[in-house]
């Protein structure tokens, strides 16, 4: 081989070797270029997607914001303060939590929104009274008529030893008041009376009738003073009013409350204005059994020996007062004084509830209430034709008379039904007794039907009186009768009690109330319609009679 050639060879390896280099060049560069081109499309991918995520979450978001729309701030223009109202004192009623659990069957059973305890009060002082067993004895039971079911209810026939003023005080109370139809601000209505009655009674423990006013030191103008019945009479009555008043909402003289000495002081004064007979006063029987009925249920309630003496003497003044009836009986009702025939159904219902009272306390009442039966049977008898035109006792009616001779027969205005109806609960007549169901037949009539106007329960003023005898005796009634009756009488005399700053706070106006000794003025108004507030526990109700 020749140089030349040998060259030439050389060349050609340089030749070869350099289109090595550019195929390996060439496929570096192309797997580059695919390197590339893979992260490239990746990448595009990736930036797709994130754009189409932003998209959808915006359209998301957007949707949001047009449903709800953005909160506005209002701007706020406060009115110019309107004109000052003169507006009614609002009864303060206190909030208090309690389960209210009925212990009675009703055979109608009333429903009430009351959902409150009674108000607990500061007491006194902190002394114990020995009250135990003395809320009305067991003893009340022992000529009471009873058994068998329905709603009425004889007083005093309760077991156990609670006796018939059980529901006065606590858990009794409560239930009475939730079982019954009574209100929160019923209970305000009773106390603003008892506080009316605090502030208004004498230092000397009476309830004055032309002075009372005097007592009452808030400012402004004045209660104004009683007009008739001025007297020791008056005095007598309205003292023995006022204390029934506080005893009916479960305030005594012996055990820790607020109105304690309130009610001790008017027990001090009846006690020491009783005349040596038993009576008070001018020995009228009309005021000595309102305040034998005071002294004998203070008795009653709390086992006071200091009141034995004194109640169980006023007990035994009006035995001997009771009408002879030449008979058996020992007695029929009672006069407003001593008298050999003529009957007062106004006098006999308070000695009645007097006597009731007293057997409650176990004092010593003889043959008063056998006596009494005989009275309100002969007495209907003679004023509905011994029930011969009673065709049905649910619908018919009957009446009671203002006054009965016992002698002749003879009777006065059969238009005292109120009072019929409420002697014979007190005497033990009950549900399907053909006199009880007739009269509250016609106390019913007349309220709602005829609107007589000592009946009428609608619209303020209303005959206080007998306001409070068909209020007790209705009650005993119970069912739908009860309901309606409650319904009106409750809210009408809430609605109608003065509510002020002044001496008036509490009370309720007498004027046009009809009762024929209205003109007592307002101690005698305010006492009939805080009883008739009471009438929810004012007595157990019981087990039905006969």
């Amino acid at each position: 081989m020749t140089r030349h050639d040998a060259d030439a060879c050389h060349d050609d390896d340089h030749v070869l070797e350099d289109a090595a280099l550019l195929e390996d060049q060439q496929q570096d560069d192309d797997g580059d270029r695919e390197a590339v081109a893979a992260v490239s499309g990746w990448g595009i991918s990736l930036a797709l997607h994130a754009i189409i995520f932003l998209l959808l979450a915006f359209v998301i978001i957007a949707g949001r914001l047009i449903d709800e729309p953005i909160p506005v701030r209002p701007a706020i223009i406060e009115p110019p303060p309107p004109p000052p109202v003169e507006q009614e004192k609002e009864r303060e009623l206190t909030e208090v939590d309690v389960t209210i659990v009925a212990e009675v069957e009703v055979e109608t059973p009333i429903v009430t929104q009351l959902d409150v305890e009674v108000e607990e009060l500061e007491t006194e002082d902190n002394e114990i009274s020995e009250v135990a067993e003395a809320r009305g004895r067991e003893e009340a039971v022992s000529s009471s008529e009873t058994g068998g079911s329905g709603a009425f209810m004889t007083i005093g026939a309760s077991g156990g030893a609670s006796g018939a003023f059980g529901n006065r005080q606590g858990g009794g109370k409560r239930r009475a008041l939730g079982a019954f139809g009574g209100s929160r601000a019923s209970e305000a209505a009773v106390d603003a009376a008892l506080r009316w009655f605090a502030r208004h009674q004498s230092p000397n423990g009476m309830w004055d009738v032309t002075g009372y006013p005097d007592n009452c030191t808030l400012p402004g103008p004045k209660c104004e003073p009683g007009t008739d019945r001025t007297g020791p009479d008056g005095d007598a009555a309205a003292t023995g009013y006022a204390v029934l008043a506080f005893l009916g909402a479960g305030y005594d003289h012996r055990t820790p409350n607020q109105f304690r000495r309130t009610v001790q002081q008017g027990l001090d004064w009846l006690v020491a204005n009783q005349l040596q007979s038993g009576g008070w006063g001018r020995d009228r029987n009309y005021e000595n059994g309102i305040c034998a009925m005071a002294v004998a249920e203070a008795f009653a309630m709390t086992n006071d020996p200091a009141l034995r003496e004194p109640a169980q003497r006023a007990i035994d003044h009006l035995l001997a007062r009771q009408i002879d009836a030449g008979g058996n009986y020992g007695g029929l009702g009672w006069d407003y004084t001593t008298s050999n025939n003529r009957n007062d159904s106004s006098v006999s219902g308070w000695v009645i509830m007097a006597l009731k009272s007293a057997e409650a306390g176990g004092l010593d009442i003889g043959s008063g209430m056998e006596g009494a039966r005989e009275y309100l049977r002969r007495a209907w008898n003679a004023t509905n034709n011994n029930g011969r035109d009673i065709a049905d006792m649910y619908t018919d009616r009957s009446g009671f008379p203002y006054t009965w001779n016992s002698q002749t027969d003879a009777i006065n205005r059969p238009d005292r039904t109120a009072i019929g109806l409420c002697i014979g609960v007190f005497l033990g007549k009950g549900q399907g007794n053909v006199m009880m169901e007739t009269m509250a037949n016609d106390v019913m009539h007349r309220a709602f039907v005829s609107r007589d106007p000592r009946y009428q329960v609608q619209s303020w003023p209303v005959d206080t009186y007998y306001l409070y005898y068909n209020t007790l005796g209705m009650f005993q009634v119970g069912g739908e009768r009860w309901q309606q009756w409650n319904g009106a009488v409750r809210d009408l005399l809430v609605e109608n009690q003065r509510r002020s700053d002044d001496c008036f706070d509490g009370s309720w106006d007498f004027e046009g109330t009809m009762f024929h000794g209205h003109r007592i003025g307002r101690l005698v108004s305010t006492a009939y319609c805080a009883l008739s507030l009471q009438v929810y526990y004012r007595y157990q109700p019981l087990a039905p009679a006969h």
